[in-house]
């Protein structure tokens, strides 16, 4: 199976433009079912009857004539379409009904040159507006590949000319700022070179996609009916670099068309590179801001590439509740939860609600689907808002459809959607503008590396989820399809005008966003090796930077010309303190010091060869400490951590090849220590 996916039997997409921006508002559920009688209670049988009468109407206006569908095909998007309209009714009940609070997010319209000048603050390129000179900004700079150096440039020259026009304090050149000296407004920047199979960087370098088995790397595809052919990812190269063939416009919504059968979909590999996958808790928190820097300037950089327009909101920050459960800002409860249990990443009324269902509803015919009782979710709902943090409330007696009501109702109270009010619309256009899965899933991909931490690893557990609910299709009968369109609604909400084809396209757009996600979710939280090396080249700059401020310090001078006497001075004395190993300098080349800290023994020399992995120096420390180690080790995951040098902290894959690193990084230290949960 190829990328490009051509069917004439299926759904064709239009382009879907919304009259105003992604919000949840009040009242913005009757913008899909104006058409709608009033509402009965969502197991009767007339809401049923009245979501099949909608289902028809819009099945009727939405597929063009010119397209044939078989009838199976015809059936399979009526069912789903009636599963779409019947959440969308459940949704707008339970408003009704009360038991969800509408929260407001208002929308700020944006003066010209506003938006330029919050992307370039976005980027942390505030430098630019400032006109401050900051090594942040020069060093990410120094780090950027031609189309990413572009879309930069793009961005400040529109910033600059709005200011003009306004007659507003003067602004660097943009020839300043990237280091040009002609008058052309060009300029070419060296591109963030890959890495190849033997480590060594070769500028220049193309991915490479071909047929491959599954040996060796991250295989996120199909289970079942799978396509005898796997395509290979590479992600050594940027994904804007990659791009070199733009389909020809009238090619562009022709090719937009998509399967709903779960082997539709093409299975992918991303082949392990020596130096290992690294997955977004690997990275420190500083690290993983510089990965958002870059990641958005390359979803920038990869949307111009494309000829598509980069669409962002702008939302003003709505205050949710601040104690509570549901209706409560994602990193408000985090922090209310780290206070009961250090270090929690998902909040704890998530993770319980995901476990309740994962331990007695995976198997529940029409889980997610079937709606439960509004009356019981309203009461469970204020039961658990206060006995909760108790640890007094009965769990046994909360049925699985009314627990999976209450989690739906969890993800669409959050005062700010789960993917974010900002990037809601760059979701839309992936899949809108873009026709290949291939490229969608690389958009996909930065968006995901965008998102905030909270965020990102709230959606990480409830994909997770899903994936377990798509497992077991044989017993609750729901396939990956029937799931993404149940929680399409709850993820995405539009403001449209009425219900109409256009909202029936834009129920299979983020039908479709929502099956990529959980489909390719192993895929999407490995950070990009091109970032990773990024990060690195911008650390170093900052180091660099900082060396040469520092040499024109008065106080480091004195401390330079003290410790220069000190190593005039005759050599110590047996026994004097001395620098630790790994500061010393007459380690030979290829050793690296290994430390491990819980271990009895904490520190051990190894010689690096060609072959040598993270896992055999684990495999090492473990049988040199069996008997020795401490309590606290055992039963713990260790990880080998690559620590300082141009990286903060990395946990290694077991998979890489330790000489690479050590190559990639020769000044860092190894620790031996847990991983972070």
């Amino acid at each position: 199976v190829t990328m490009e996916m051509k069917d004439s039997g299926s759904v064709v997409l239009t382009a879907y433009h919304p009259h105003s921006p992604a919000a949840r508002i009040p009242g913005m559920e009757q913008s899909f079912v104006q058409d709608i009688p009033p509402s009965h209670s969502p197991g009767s049988r007339k809401s049923f009857s009245r979501c099949r009468r909608i289902n028809r109407m819009l099945s009727n206006e939405s597929v063009p004539p010119a397209f044939s569908r078989s009838n199976s095909q015809a059936s399979m998007d009526s069912t789903s379409m009636e599963d779409f309209w019947c959440e969308v009714e459940s949704i707008k009940e339970s408003r009704e009904d009360g038991s969800e609070e509408a929260m407001l997010l208002e929308f700020k319209p944006a003066d010209e040159g506003e938006l330029e000048a919050e992307w370039l603050q976005d980027v942390g390129l505030s430098t630019l507006i400032s006109g401050a000179e900051e090594e942040d900004g020069q060093a990410l700079l120094s780090t950027l590949t031609r189309t990413q150096a572009a879309a930069v440039q793009k961005r400040y020259n529109t910033y600059t000319q709005t200011l003009r026009k306004k007659n507003k304090h003067t602004v660097r050149d943009v020839r300043d700022i990237f280091g040009t000296s002609d008058s052309s407004p060009t300029f070419e920047t060296v591109p963030v070179s890959p890495v190849s199979s033997n480590g060594i960087q070769l500028p220049g370098q193309k991915p490479v996609w071909k047929s491959v088995s599954s040996k060796s790397c991250l295989d996120c595809g199909i289970d079942k009916g799978s396509p005898s052919i796997t395509e290979e990812l590479s992600y050594d190269v940027s994904f804007s670099e990659s791009i070199t063939v733009l389909p020809k416009t009238q090619e562009w919504m022709t090719n937009q068309r998509f399967k709903k059968e779960d082997s539709a979909l093409p299975r992918f590999v991303v082949r392990k590179s020596r130096l290992g996958l690294t997955e977004v808790g690997d990275l420190s928190p500083e690290d993983m801001k510089k990965i958002r820097y870059l990641s958005l300037i390359e979803l920038t950089a990869f949307y111009d590439a494309l000829g598509v327009e980069l669409k962002r909101n702008r939302a003003e920050r709505v205050r949710g509740r601040e104690n509570g459960l549901f209706g409560v800002p994602l990193t408000v409860l985090l922090e209310n939860d780290q206070k009961k249990v250090p270090g929690i990443k998902v909040p704890l009324i998530f993770q319980k609600l995901l476990l309740k269902l994962e331990e007695t509803g995976l198997e529940t015919e029409g889980i997610l689907r079937v709606p439960g009782s509004a009356s019981r979710v309203k009461n469970l709902r204020q039961e658990l808002e206060a006995k909760f943090y108790e640890d007094a409330f009965d769990w046994d007696q909360v049925r699985n459809n009314d627990a999976a009501g209450l989690l739906k109702m969890f993800i669409r109270e959050l005062p700010s959607p789960l993917f974010t009010v900002e990037y809601l619309p760059a979701f839309i256009t992936l899949v809108e503008k873009i026709s290949k899965i291939k490229l969608q899933l690389q958009a996909l991909h930065l968006l995901i590396m965008l998102m905030p931490e909270a965020n990102r690893d709230t959606a990480k557990a409830f994909l997770h989820f899903l994936k377990k609910v798509v497992a077991n299709e044989g017993k609750n009968k729901m396939n990956l399809w029937n799931v993404s369109m149940i929680v399409a609604p709850n993820l995405f909400i539009y403001k449209g005008k009425r219900a109409n084809q256009q909202e029936m396209q834009a129920a299979a757009t983020t039908a479709h966003i929502v099956r990529l996600l959980i489909r390719y979710q192993d895929i999407l939280w490995t950070v990009p090796s091109f970032l990773i090396s990024q990060v690195r080249k911008m650390n170093e700059a900052a180091m660099n930077n900082s060396k040469r401020q520092l040499m024109f310090d008065k106080g480091v001078r004195k401390l330079l010309r003290r410790k220069t006497m000190e190593r005039e001075r005759p050599e110590r004395p047996e026994g004097a303190v001395t620098f630790p190993p790994y500061l010393q300098s007459d380690i030979p080349e290829g050793v690296i010091r290994v430390y491990a800290p819980l271990h009895s023994k904490v520190s051990m020399a190894i010689q690096l060869n060609s072959q040598t992995k993270a896992k055999d120096i684990l495999a090492r420390f473990h049988c040199e400490n069996s008997r020795g180690s401490s309590q606290n080790v055992r039963g713990q995951i260790q990880s080998l951590h690559e620590i300082g040098g141009n990286i903060g902290q990395h946990c290694l894959d077991p998979d890489a090849f330790m000489l690479d690193v050590y190559r990639a990084n020769p000044q860092a230290e190894w620790v031996i220590k847990p991983k972070a949960s």
